[in-house]
């Protein structure tokens, strides 16, 4: 039997040595697919300050409480009520409120401060709290907290000298840690300031999970 070699044979033969010759560099050819490609995913940015200024609410966010001019308060005006010498009464109650919404972030701790202008004491009124809840808020043990429609509330409670001081906002009889707020999940959450006394005005609110966390503001205006 006579051997031969076509044409055919021969092209097979020189397309498997250029194959193996690329496969020996540690190369593949251009058009082969490429398999299982990670894409990391984005990361989260820093959680952010939550500054509000009482100037930029609307009218339809008070009940029974006032825009009140300030020269020294952002835009202008604080949030208060005048003083006629009579007490006020803590949530679930309905007295003078603003309500609103801020954006917050679900698992992180949040540090809660008023800038309050202390009034001039009269009758029952000390001129020097409110009382703040939020909704979807939640303790370090995801237990429900200082929610709108119950009797649990964060308080702020200025000191007896009158005029304008950051005030902590404080769970009732707990340490610091058990004043902090966490969320159940990121989004709006409504916030819900209740004067505790009359003659007292704010008109700066911060929720801090990173700058304040662990100390107030030092300047009377913290920029957004």
């Amino acid at each position: 039997m006579k051997l031969g070699v076509t044409s055919r044979t021969l092209a097979t033969y020189a397309v498997s040595g250029i194959l193996a010759l690329l496969s020996a560099c540690g190369r593949a050819p251009t058009s082969a697919p490429v398999m299982n490609t990670v894409v990391s995913k984005p990361v989260e940015g820093s959680p952010s300050e939550v500054i509000v200024y009482a100037s930029d609410l609307p009218a339809s966010a008070l009940y029974e409480l006032d825009f009140i001019d300030e020269s020294i308060s952002p835009g202008g005006r604080l949030i208060g009520l005048p003083n006629t010498g009579d007490e006020l009464d803590p949530p679930p109650e309905n007295d003078p409120h603003a309500t609103f919404e801020v954006q917050a972030q679900s698992g992180i701790p949040y540090h809660c401060w008023i800038h309050m202008k202390v009034g001039e004491p009269k009758g029952r009124s000390t001129a020097n709290v409110v009382w703040l809840q939020f909704s979807n808020s939640v303790d370090q043990a995801n237990q429900e907290i200082f929610r709108p429609g119950t009797d649990s509330y964060l308080t702020a409670q200025g000191p007896a000298q009158l005029g304008w001081t950051w005030v902590e906002c404080n769970a009732a009889d707990s340490g610091a840690s058990e004043s902090l707020v966490y969320f159940q999940a990121s989004g709006e959450v409504t916030v819900r300031i209740q004067a505790g006394a009359e003659g007292v005005g704010f008109d700066q609110l911060i929720l801090s999970p990173a700058k304040f966390l662990n100390s107030p503001p030092s300047e009377p205006i913290v920029e957004k």
